[in-house]
């Protein structure tokens, strides 16, 4: 499945009641998501981080769509050339 398919499912899925929410509670949902996968991070679960991933990229997908913007296309369009800084991939920037 493409980036905006997935974006679509969501759409279609979740927008209305994300929309009754409005964007400030729907932003609060996608933190706690992001606290979740954390967790699951630290915690090294390999269970659980495929589906707190899952859920960051579903609430992300709402965000982009509740601000009308298509998440593949805006991928595409910075990333999709490899390093947006240095133009390369593997990024050849030097370390920080």
């Amino acid at each position: 499945m493409r980036i905006s398919e997935f974006q679509k499912v969501i759409e279609t899925t979740y927008m209305a009641r994300d929309s009754e929410r409005g964007l400030p509670g729907t932003y609060m949902w996608f933190q706690e998501e992001i606290g979740e996968l954390t967790r699951a991070l630290h915690r090294q679960d390999r269970e659980n981080l495929e589906s707190e991933f899952a859920d960051v990229l579903a609430w992300l997908s709402t965000l982009a769509s509740m601000k009308g913007v298509d998440l593949e296309a805006a991928a595409v369009k910075k990333y999709g050339a490899g390093c947006p800084t240095c133009g390369q991939s593997p990024c050849a920037c030097p370390k920080k």
